[in-house]
């Protein structure tokens, strides 16, 4: 077996893809982000008006319950 047989490559070629990534994923968050320049805020104004719901009787008066007799 040779010893140290192996690509000397490989290193260099893992820091490129490792620094592409990164500068991919540099990019994308700018650009979800909004861009260079800050957006102006964004407000929602909501007015509903909805009419008063009408008045429920009052619930009828039930009997009282029978009290139980001592035994």
């Amino acid at each position: 077996m040779a010893r140290g047989g192996g690509g000397g490559s490989s290193p260099w070629i893992a820091f490129i893809v490792g620094g592409l990534l990164v500068a991919v994923a540099v990019i994308v968050y700018v650009l979800y982000a909004g861009g260079l320049r800050p957006q102006a805020p964004r407000g929602v104004d909501i007015d509903v008006n909805l009419p008063k719901p009408p008045a429920l009787p009052d619930a009828p008066k039930l009997p009282d319950p029978p009290l139980p007799t001592p035994k």
